[in-house]
């Protein structure tokens, strides 16, 4: 069976047995205090499963079809797998570090794999065409890539109450699959260097208010 499938597959089944089972949903979810004090590391990948609803499982599954075959074709199903479980990790232990004085954080979703997933895709193909909802001309993925990046950091600085969206999650992934893509592909991050550069301009700056300023964590 074709990877991504397989994953789209496991995922939809597992946050399907979660939206009927309220005690799966709380016992794999990211959450800070559990993994903190109770040591459940599992909740790192295993909330990579889970989704809060239909539309937020859809969505993160539609990005993973589209632009999982650009990773399958450069890096093959091992390195697809690599980037995507990694992506998640990274992203969930990124928010963990975030978030540690916050015990009550919790969080669930794909979008790190996926956010990683996506920007392997783009550190590849910079030029490649990203449609956003109705919008009917594509926009280049080096500037979606600043865009998003740009737009995590900031809510990451200037977080708002009843936000839920995991931005530390979302960086933390795509800059895994990034990373992993110019580590695999230097010839191709030569080429598209200065796309690259452009995309990581936020990441610069979160991470002079991370360890310089120490704005965060």
């Amino acid at each position: 069976m074709n990877i991504i499938i397989l994953i789209i597959a496991a995922t939809s089944i597992i946050s399907f047995i979660a939206f009927n089972n309220i005690g799966i949903f709380e016992k794999y979810k990211f959450s800070v205090g559990a993994i903190q004090n109770r040591k459940e590391y599992v909740r790192l990948l295993s909330a990579g499963f889970l989704h809060a609803d239909i539309m937020h499982l859809v969505f993160n599954m539609l990005t993973l079809y589209f632009f999982g075959p650009i990773v399958v074709q450069g890096f093959g199903n091992i390195g697809f797998l690599i980037i995507y479980l990694g992506s998640i990790l990274l992203g969930n232990i990124f928010s963990l570090f975030i978030y540690q004085k916050q015990p009550w954080y919790s969080a669930i979703g794909a979008s790190g794999g996926v956010s990683g997933i996506l920007f392997a895709a783009i550190a590849m193909l910079p030029d490649i065409g990203i449609y956003l909802f109705f919008i009917p001309i594509p926009i280049p993925g080096f500037i979606f890539g600043l865009l998003y990046f740009g737009y995590s950091v900031y809510m990451m600085l200037n977080p708002r109450q009843h936000d839920n969206i995991g931005h530390a999650a979302h960086l933390g992934g795509a800059f895994f699959g990034l990373v992993y893509a110019i580590a695999n592909q230097p010839e191709r991050a030569i080429d598209n260097a200065l796309y690259i550069g452009i995309m990581a301009l936020p990441l610069i700056y979160l991470s002079y208010e991370i360890f310089i300023r120490k704005r965060i964590g």
